[in-house]
C-alpha cells in the first residue's frame, strides 16, 4: 500500500462498464406507416444541445416507424409507470402486435408532431429527428430537436413551471439492473457553490 493511502478508501476497479449514473428511463412514442403507437424504453439518452436530445438506438420497431415518420415523442418513466415502462423494454412491436394495449395507457396524437403522447406519464417531449449518426443495420445515434414540452397541470409548481419532485421519476441503476425512484431537492443549481467562492 502507497504510503499514506488509509486501507479504507482503497478503490475497486471495474473496467469499462456502461454506468453513467443516474440514468434516465425514456419512453419513445412512434406511429408506424399505419398509424399505429408505439413505445420503446431507453436508456441510454441525454441532453445534446439547448434544444436537442441524443438517444442511442439499436434496430427496433422504433427505428422502422422513424424511417417512415422522422417524427417522436419522448416521455420520463414514473414509480407509477414502471411495469408498464419496463414491459414496452423487454418486449418487440415487431413481434407482439398488441404490446400497447397491455400497458394500458391512454394514447392521444401530440398537437405538433406526428407521433403519440401516453396520458400516464408526466411530461413528454415532443421531437423531430434531426440527425442520425453513425447509421447502420444495428441502429445509430439519434439526434432529435425538442419542438415543444409538455406537462400535466398537476405536475406544475406554484411558479407554473413542472415540479420534478411531484412526478415521482426512476432512474434506471446498470449495475444492478434495477429502477430507483428519485428523492427530494437537496440543494440549488448555480448558487449553492458561490458559498466557497
Amino acid at each position: 500500500m502507497p504510503i499514506g493511502c488509509n486501507k479504507n478508501y482503497i478503490m475497486k476497479s471495474f473496467g469499462s462498464k456502461p454506468w453513467i449514473l443516474p440514468q434516465p428511463v425514456l419512453i419513445i412514442g412512434t406511429y408506424d406507416k399505419d398509424g399505429k403507437p408505439n413505445a420503446m424504453n431507453a436508456a441510454w439518452g441525454g441532453q445534446w444541445d439547448m434544444h436537442e436530445i441524443i438517444i442511442s438506438m439499436g434496430s427496433h420497431a422504433t427505428t422502422d416507424n422513424l424511417a417512415e415518420t422522422p417524427e417522436l415523442t419522448v416521455t420520463f418513466a414514473t414509480a407509477d409507470t414502471m411495469t408498464a415502462s419496463d414491459y414496452v423494454g423487454i418486449v418487440s412491436g415487431r413481434n407482439t402486435p398488441d404490446k400497447m394495449d397491455k400497458t394500458g395507457w391512454t394514447v392521444e396524437k401530440a398537437p405538433n408532431v406526428n407521433a403519440p403522447v401516453f396520458k400516464e406519464f408526466p411530461m413528454t417531449l415532443e421531437c423531430r429527428v434531426k440527425q442520425k449518426i453513425d447509421e447502420s443495420e444495428t441502429g445509430y445515434y439519434l439526434v432529435a430537436e425538442i419542438v415543444n414540452i409538455l406537462c400535466d397541470e398537476k405536475y406544475l409548481a406554484e411558479d407554473g413551471k413542472p415540479d420534478v419532485e411531484k412526478m415521482e421519476l426512476i432512474t434506471f441503476d446498470p449495475v444492478r439492473h434495477t429502477y430507483i425512484q428519485l428523492g427530494k431537492t437537496v440543494g440549488n443549481a448555480f448558487s449553492d457553490g458561490k458559498q466557497l467562492k
